[in-house]
């Protein structure tokens, strides 16, 4: 395989590796709640979805 003959300057390293950063996930607020949650997820705070109960949340503990 080739090998590069000279290293890269930190410029072109830092321009290469501009894009490699994460952006934040996105976040919308839950209807039935109003706390926020992933978009298409279920509310981690309250358990619905789609204004349907899909988890129930144990009210003993």
């Amino acid at each position: 395989m080739p090998n590069p003959k000279k290293r890269h300057s930190r410029c072109r390293r830092m321009n290469r590796r501009s894009h490699d950063a994460l952006s934040r996930p996105a976040v919308s607020l839950c209807p039935q709640c109003g706390e926020p949650k992933r978009p298409h997820y279920v509310c981690p705070n309250c358990g619905t979805y789609k204004g349907r109960a899909v988890l129930k949340k144990d009210e003993g503990i």
